[in-house]
């Protein structure tokens, strides 16, 4: 059955492996959950699935979805997807439900977690550039999600964060953050000028050059993003995001270690790929990337760093480092304040060809 949940026994052992012990926290976080949970069905709201892009290489894919409980007309006009603000907080996720991904005519089984977030590695060959697996759940309409398969002969790549990296959102100032992330409609939201045309122009340079979004945002509002990156032309890629709230052993997930975790799942996952990666200098983009270029150098090509604006940057923190990094390291750090200040640093260090203008 389709909308079946795990099984355990009394030591917490479960088909595959046994669950670790839940911090306090998120036992309480599970029972709030089982409660909406039994009152949303009560109400008639009806299993949805919201599908995320996602990646693979050759033999497998990652697939990225979250199922919800959501009305009939949502369920019959999408409309969950453009929920905005707030409100993209206060959906009720079914965790431990089953997802059919069906992939060129077979169907494979993968499983939500407790935020209902689906993130499955699934073996299966699929030939480089984008495909679109079918997702289904008990009582849901199917949706279909895209998936992009990366050539194995790409070796350059991005890995872009998001906020006041691609879209300004003045994050480490609190109440402007908030006001932000749960009020504003991503019509409001600015682009930060030139990044669209900054990584077009790289694509246009590098063939099959993947796009990774890489940000400590909630999957709440993946749908808010993916509108904004396509509405501003940024490349389509893959959103990784994480789930706010409590995790098995600690109050809070933590944003950086998300971070660190995902860069260090792509040097596995493709050992042969330079990545350009591009953050900007109001949080730990800097002590990030120099982290995952200590510990994985075959794999950086250059680090791109968005400086923010005089105003900005006095409310985030301080200035960066500038060309400080560069000096300890073999790959170049590039600094400027937008896509165009970026694009002509690469030019003069040789990472890109004028022509890609």
């Amino acid at each position: 059955m389709l909308g079946s949940r795990k099984t355990s026994g009394p030591n917490g052992a479960i088909a595959g492996g046994v669950e670790p012990m839940l911090h306090r926290a998120a036992r309480m976080e599970d029972a709030v959950h089982a409660f909406r949970e039994r009152n949303a069905r009560r109400r008639g709201l009806i299993p949805t699935i919201v599908p995320y892009s996602g990646y693979g290489g050759p033999g497998w894919i990652r697939i990225l979805c979250r199922v919800l409980l959501t009305k009939e007309g949502e369920r019959r006009s999408n409309g969950h997807t453009h929920v905005r603000g707030w409100r993209s907080f206060t959906s009720v996720p079914i965790d431990a439900v089953v997802v059919e991904a069906v992939i060129d005519g077979v169907t494979h089984h993968v499983t939500a977690d407790r935020g209902g977030v689906v993130d499955a590695r699934v073996e299966v060959d699929l030939q480089p550039g984008w495909h679109s697996v079918t997702l289904r759940t008990e009582g849901s309409l199917d949706v279909e999600a895209p998936v992009f398969v990366i050539d194995p002969d790409v070796r350059f790549g991005i890995i872009s964060d998001i906020d006041d990296t691609v879209m300004v959102t003045a994050l480490p100032r609190p109440l402007l953050a908030a006001w932000n992330t749960f009020v504003l409609d991503e019509h409001a939201r600015r682009p930060v000028p030139g990044m669209a045309v900054l990584y077009e122009r790289l694509r246009a340079t590098h063939a099959g050059c993947p796009v990774i979004y890489l940000s400590t945002g909630a999957w709440n509002v993946a749908p808010t993003l993916s509108r904004f990156l396509n509405r501003n032309f940024y490349p389509q890629g893959p959103l990784l995001l994480t789930d706010w709230g409590p995790t098995h052993d600690r109050w809070f997930r933590s944003g950086r270690l998300h971070k660190e975790q995902s860069l260090r799942r792509l040097a596995a996952e493709f050992p042969g790929m330079k990545w350009l990666l591009v953050g900007d200098d109001g949080q730990h983009d800097e002590e990030l990337y120099g982290g995952f270029l200590r510990d994985h150098p075959e794999n950086v090509e250059a680090v791109a760093i968005r400086q923010l604006s005089t105003s900005e940057a006095v409310f985030a923190g301080g200035r960066s480092r500038g060309e400080e990094n560069e000096r300890t390291t073999n790959v170049p750090w590039l600094y400027a304040p937008d896509g165009a200040g970026l694009w002509d640093q690469l030019v003069e260090k040789g990472l890109a060809e004028e022509s890609g203008l």
